[in-house]
């Protein structure tokens, strides 16, 4: 089933629910997956990849906003995003673990032969590409950067 599918089951679940914190989480992903669509092109569908990237900055956007809302004390925004957060994530894959990033990280360094901080371009462009959606890119960064920099 496509996700465009699943979110309009799920809105109306939700609305016969009367559940509107995750009503206002899943018309944030339809209007995204929407906007998406139409940057596309009417005729191109979105592929899996696209959908859980549109996802990931979704979820993103609710990290950053809720880190700004909490830093000015403004726990009811804050509340919101939080919110949000939790029904977007609900449709992302399931994230790998710190530990589980660093022994791919580590994989991929060895793979590449990467030895220092120099080529940490090597290293992220392929951690991208074999951990997109299953984990967030700063935290890649991140360990990327601690791993080669032990070296």
């Amino acid at each position: 089933m496509a996700l465009q599918d699943k979110i309009d089951q799920d809105i109306k679940a939700a609305m016969l629910a009367k559940d509107n914190t995750r009503l206002r989480g899943l018309r944030a992903i339809k209007a995204a997956i929407l906007l998406a669509k139409t940057e596309k092109g009417p005729a191109e569908a979105l592929t899996e990849d696209t959908e859980v990237k549109v996802l990931q900055k979704l979820a993103k956007q609710r990290r950053e906003s809720a880190e700004i809302y909490k830093q000015q004390n403004r726990d009811d925004l804050y509340q919101i995003e939080i919110e949000e957060l939790e029904v977007i994530e609900s449709f992302l894959p399931k994230q790998l673990s710190r530990e589980e990033v660093e022994s791919a990280v580590k994989q991929l360094i060895a793979e590449t032969g990467a030895s220092g901080p120099k080529d940490m371009g090597k290293v992220m462009g392929l951690a991208n590409q074999k951990l997109a959606g299953k984990a967030d890119g700063k935290t890649i960064s991140e360990i990327a950067k601690a791993l080669l920099t032990e070296n």
